[in-house]
């Protein structure tokens, strides 16, 4: 890319931005080096980093780079033999850890929320815990070499310390003898050149032996070590050397193990350099409230409020624009300072921005494209060393422009033909923007000239725009109005500013017809836009409004599903109260029934049975099925002697025996009952053949007879269907008067048989039950005792 033209958009602009943005010394010289590139699949892979990058902002509030620093130089001393320096080592140390923590916490995020670039750069950043270690092992945190770094330092530095405490003691002893008081400036012991001295007045050095090592600034002062002390000094000078050749040791054997994996420490160094600057773009994209562009190869353009980067918020207009589908030239008119050129910028630095991988300030869904080429004509570049003219100077850059250029670039052009005679300058004009048309270039080119408003209006893939200016205050809008030509506005300019309407309409009188036909046509097109502007703005507030609806039509609906909700749920306990009443009900039914049959021992007359099921038919609470009109099924189908029904009030199945009186007589296992036709289901019959019963009178048998059933199978069937069963079982046992009966419910895996001892447990008519002896089938069935 031309280094021109980014400096012409003002692209190095955002580059210092951005690396404005960059936590680390590596990430901001990375920032500093980025440039457009135009490669589809290398722009759309940097976005995406950005995208990413943003995404874990968003989550955790940003990357963790602190503790990172620049240790690529440390890194090259160590690769070629040279002692690192305990700082540097510890910066060493200190990025090896800040490393892991960033890998940590991308590779986190990447498990919850994929965000596969960031994390295969995390992947390549080694742990080096082993560097790590053997570094804090022997610095601290003030980068100081500690004491357990060898034994050998350890002794020196315990000596050292044992010979300081001797040699103040020693002085200590010194300075508080009275006749040595009297010859020293203060009592006090201080360091010179690293030995112990005191401070002597001037006019005692003859009286004082030892040596002088330094002295004030006034001259009255010298501070000198007794000789009683001048051997304690240098011992302790010995050790301190000692202890330097042992931290040179140290620092040189931890500067060997940097060495041994400088490798993966410089691959660390650059992983950690390439994720502060993704990090760094997504720092810009917030600073800016910008977007990701969708990319495209096929040289479309569509801005949705795009605004230019370095206007501030509160002042930048933004804009809509669209090029490269229906046309692929825009020419744009209006006054000066009304923000043509501002349009060209905005357009060339977003697309330049988003060539380099970052996002634009822009709405959600702009699209931008991938060019080989941005080239740029903007601003008045006269020289007067080089003697050039505006005219020539913009001509200059045309030439290099149509030399360069090719079919997928990008063409601004501000001001063209501008600083020449007007009709050769609008001829030549035309005669370039042809010539770039033809080549199928995207152009974006801006103009003062009548008739490139009239070329654009005629020629196929050009299109008119301009910059909007209000006639009533006198200034620009900024605002661009795409498909409208710019008015002049020269003479409802000087009609408010005062010039009178005789010499107004004489200057109308010189323009020519073409002239007249333009301003004409431009004014009815301004005024066709205002209209649909404002039939726009209405139809926008009936959608607002239509939304708003639509949002608490959601609502109430939303209230109304909990409101039902609830109903329905305060519903189904009242149904399960009624149901347990009910239930109630028909075992204080049954045991009267069983009571009555003890009592009359041979069978019960039909009056009293009648009264019994009448009142299980009153105990037993209403359904869908039993409500009139409530839709039941089987109803519509009529019935006939022999079919098998179910009777829907008390939930048992029979067969019709036969039909009086408007009412079916059905048999329910040994029972006898007129039931309603209303009150039946009929269910599909096991045989095509209609069973032929003889009618008999209803009345119940009390002695056993041969169909009554001892014993119940329920092998193959689950637990639900077989409880279903057994109540239905006991019942007609309890209604037989049997006293024992036997349930075969295999051995299998045991659910079945503990499914019904728990349903035996809580029948109140069950006086005992238990598994049957060898005889009886063992555990394989339950006998059951009734009361």
């Amino acid at each position: 890319m031309n280094g021109k033209v980014l400096k012409t958009l003002e692209f190095d602009k955002i580059v210092r931005k951005l690396a404005h943005h960059a936590a680390t010394e590596p990430g901001k010289q990375l920032a500093e080096q980025v440039r457009p590139s135009n490669d589809i699949a290398e722009v759309k892979r940097r976005l995406k980093a950005t995208d990413e990058a943003c995404l874990v902002d968003r989550l955790k509030g940003g990357a963790p780079f602190g503790g990172i620093r620049d240790i690529r130089a440390s890194l090259k001393r160590a690769r070629i033999g040279g002692m690192l320096s305990a700082a540097e080592l510890l910066d060493i140390a200190d990025t090896i850890a800040g490393g892991r923590r960033l890998k940590r916490l991308l590779l986190g995020v990447h498990e919850q929320h994929p965000i596969a670039s960031l994390a295969a750069l995390a992947e390549q950043i080694s742990e080096g815990r082993e560097v790590e270690e053997k570094i804090r092992g022997c610095i601290d945190e003030q980068a100081q070499v500690m004491d357990k770094a060898s034994p050998a330092l350890s002794r020196i530095r315990h000596e050292i310390r044992t010979g300081e405490a001797r040699v103040r003691d020693r002085l200590e002893q010194m300075i508080r003898t009275p006749h040595v008081q009297k010859m020293l400036q203060d009592q006090l012991i201080t360091i010179r050149n690293e030995r112990y001295v005191i401070p002597v007045k001037q006019e005692y050095r003859n009286h004082f032996g030892g040596i002088v090592h330094d002295q004030s600034a006034s001259g009255a002062t010298l501070f000198i070590e007794p000789d009683v002390i001048v051997s304690m000094n240098n011992k302790l000078r010995e050790l301190r050397l000692q202890e330097e050749q042992e931290i040179e040791k140290i620092l040189s054997a931890l500067s060997a193990a940097v060495a041994s994996e400088t490798e993966a420490l410089e691959k660390n160094a650059d992983c950690l350099a390439e994720l502060d600057f993704h990090f760094a773009k997504s720092g810009l994209a917030r600073e800016m409230k910008a977007a990701l562009p969708v990319m495209n190869d096929r040289g479309f353009i569509k801005l949705r409020k795009g605004r230019h980067p370095l206007i501030p918020a509160e002042t930048v207009v933004p804009i809509d624009l669209e090029l490269g589908n229906q046309y692929t030239t825009m020419i744009i008119t209006g006054p000066n300072t009304g923000g043509k050129t501002v349009t060209l910028k905005t357009v060339g630095l977003l697309s330049l921005m988003a060539m380099a991988g970052l996002f634009i300030p822009a709405e959600e869904g702009s699209q931008l494209c991938v060019f080989d080429g941005v080239y740029a004509d903007i601003g008045d570049e006269q020289s007067i060393e080089q003697n050039l003219s505006t005219f020539s100077s913009h001509m200059k850059n045309i030439i290099q422009i149509l030399r360069e250029m090719t079919p997928k670039s990008l063409i601004l052009l501000d001001e063209l033909g501008a600083g020449t005679d007007p009709a050769e300058g609008s001829a030549l004009a035309i005669s370039i923007l042809e010539h770039i048309q033809r080549m199928g270039c995207r152009m974006i080119a801006t103009t003062h000239y009548g008739e490139l408003k009239a070329y654009a209006y005629e020629r196929k893939g050009v299109i008119n725009a301009s910059m909007e200016f209000d006639i009533a205050s006198l200034r620009p809008t900024y605002r661009l109005l795409v498909g409208v030509p710019g008015r002049s506005n020269a003479f409802a300019i000087a009609e408010r500013l005062g010039l009178s309407r005789g010499i107004i309409e004489m200057a109308k009188d010189q323009l020519g017809e073409g002239e007249q036909r333009v301003e004409s046509m431009i004014a009815t097109l301004e005024q066709n836009r205002v209209t649909a502007e404002a039939e726009r703005e209405k139809a926008e507030q009936e959608r607002r409004e239509a939304e708003r609806l639509r949002k608490e039509l959601a609502l109430e609906r939303e209230r109304f599903d909990r409101q039902r909700d609830k109903l329905l749920a305060k519903a189904e306990q009242e149904a399960r109260e009624i149901i347990a009443k009910a239930r109630a009900e028909a075992d204080q039914i049954i045991s009267e029934l069983r009571k009555l049959a003890m009592e009359e021992r041979s069978s019960i007359k039909e009056h009293k049975l009648i009264e019994a099921k009448k009142r299980l038919d009153e105990a037993e609470p209403l359904s869908r099925e039993t409500i009139p009109g409530s839709g039941g099924k089987g109803r519509s189908e009529p019935v006939r002697p022999g079919d098998e029904v179910r009777v829907i009030s008390l939930g048992q199945k029979g067969r019709v025996v036969e039909m009086s009186g408007g009412e079916a007589i059905v048999q329910l296992g040994i029972l006898k009952m007129k039931v309603a036709p209303d009150d039946l289901e009929k269910l599909p019959s096991a045989s095509s053949e209609a069973h032929t019963i003889t009618p008999v009178m209803p009345t119940v048998k009390r002695s056993r007879g041969e169909n009554v059933r001892t014993e119940l199978d329920l092998r193959g069937h689950n637990l639900e269907d077989a409880m279903l069963e057994v109540d239905r079982f006991l019942d007609e046992s309890i209604l037989a008067n049997l006293n024992q009966v036997y349930i075969i419910h295999g051995k299998g895996t045991g659910v079945l048989r503990n499914g019904i001892a728990e349903y035996l447990r809580k029948h109140k008519h069950v006086g005992s039950f238990r598994l049957g002896n060898f005889q009886e089938g063992g555990s394989g069935v339950t006998v059951v005792e009734l009361k």
